[in-house]
């Protein structure tokens, strides 16, 4: 069963190109939605990420206020890392889960929809990368229509996250977002061909 991480920096496309892959029977692990359950009513990571970031990010009833707990670590690199020690050994178990599931259904490719693919060494288990790109400005103009995003906070995300280019370098795929959804998918089932997945 062939691997294959998808990748890219904040509000480059990756949402998009994963529902394009879901469109063409694959399945897809998404860490975003893994690491929003962890920290959802109930959810594991809940009572950890109370004791490290205090009852103030917490509600009982709908889980971590994602927004408060995102302006706290992005403001603070060393409390991005405490998170992340909290959320990342939860998300890999969860995608392992995943795999082998997937594994022993036979499945010919999974996809591992993953934002910080490399910068958490995520790329060791996948035998291909995808990575979706943008040009800057395009990026920070989508991104800031998100609820919650200021400009102080995406750049502070971006630089979090390594280089648009550097990820494209380390990729398979070079897969960009900006000349339209149709261009992009078109791009993205002539590289699935070639792998013969589809």
């Amino acid at each position: 069963m062939l691997i294959v991480g998808l990748t890219g920096s904040i509000a480059t496309g990756k949402s998009a190109a994963a529902a394009m892959i879901r469109r063409l029977n694959f399945q897809v692990y998404d860490s975003d939605k893994a690491a929003h359950q962890l920290m959802g009513p109930g959810g594991r990571a809940v009572d950890d990420i109370m004791s490290v970031f205090g009852s103030e990010v917490v509600n009982t009833a709908s889980g971590v206020n994602r927004i408060c707990l995102g302006n706290i670590v992005f403001a603070d690199p060393a409390k991005l890392v405490l998170l992340e020690q909290i959320l990342h050994p939860l998300i890999r178990e969860q995608k392992q889960r995943f795999i082998q599931q997937n594994r022993l259904q036979r499945r010919k490719a999974v996809f591992l929809d993953v934002p910080l693919l490399f910068e958490t060494g995520g790329d060791r288990d996948c035998d291909r990368v995808i990575t979706l790109w943008c040009p800057a400005f395009l990026q920070f103009a989508r991104a800031l229509r998100r609820r919650g995003m200021t400009e102080e906070k995406l750049s502070s995300v971006v630089n979090a996250q390594w280089s648009q280019s550097k990820k494209c370098h380390l990729s398979d795929l070079a897969l960009p977002s900006s000349l339209g959804e149709a261009e992009t998918f078109r791009r993205l089932k002539r590289w699935l061909r070639t792998e013969k997945l589809i």
